[in-house]
């Protein structure tokens, strides 16, 4: 009978982890969907639902700790146990990144457009598919992901590099009203903080799949080499 409720608190905390991620991964396709089409209002959805998603975090939080004061937990169970805290927060972390980025966008809805901006497209979607793999990995519980995401990472930072460097040739080129240099600044500049929003989320992205290999292994990867039998 204990062994039956352990199981069932267990598969609520999952449930839990499971739509936690699945709102952050739609508040992050939300925020980016946001900038590129510049929709103010899908902007505004993202800012307004991520209080849902700080509740989730709270959540996960109180059922890991009743599961560890109560059921004594060993072995695997006791990683997910673990890991869940770790990867809540990621994903808490990620939803930030999410609002930041729509509130950036806000403020650029409010002004003319700038050029297309060189690597904003392809950082956007190495990110999402980074963000897609983490979420993968955790449902399915795949420690071999967390190598493919930390591939796919190299290419956002290359990305990121290539937003970086357009906007500051931008800046740099002369306009002849001092207002309107100004604008063009301020508006670099909020592009240039959301291109490192996304890459924020995508280091966030390569610890969840991190975290998901400890999991499953027992094998702590952060901050070492994969080991070849976690390598796809």
């Amino acid at each position: 009978m204990e062994r039956q409720h352990f199981i069932q608190e267990l598969e609520q905390l999952k449930m839990t982890m499971l739509n936690m991620a699945a709102l952050t991964r739609r508040a992050v396709g939300k925020a980016v969907q946001a900038y590129l089409t510049r929709d103010e209002a899908l902007a505004r959805e993202v800012i307004e639902g991520d209080r849902q998603i700080n509740n989730l975090e709270l959540e996960v939080d109180r059922l890991c700790l009743k599961l560890l004061a109560l059921e004594q937990p060993m072995a695997r169970d006791l990683r997910y146990i673990i890991g869940s805290t770790k990867i809540s927060n990621e994903l808490e972390r990620i939803a930030d990144q999410a609002v930041n980025i729509a509130e950036r966008t806000q403020f650029l809805c409010q002004h003319p457009p700038l050029e297309p901006i060189k690597g904003m497209e392809q950082l956007a979607a190495v990110v999402e598919a980074m963000l897609d793999k983490a979420v993968s990995s955790l449902v399915d519980l795949d420690p071999k992901k967390a190598q493919e995401i930390r591939q796919m990472d190299d290419q956002a930072d290359l990305h990121t590099l290539e937003v970086l460097q357009t906007l500051i040739d931008y800046m740099v080129q002369s306009t002849p009203m001092a207002e309107r240099r100004l604008l063009k600044t301020r508006r670099s500049i909020q592009i240039i903080i959301i291109s490192r929003c996304l890459e924020r989320v995508a280091d966030l992205s390569t610890n969840i799949g991190e975290y998901v290999a400890f999991i499953v292994t027992g094998i702590n990867i952060k901050h070492q080499e994969i080991p070849p039998s976690l390598q796809a």
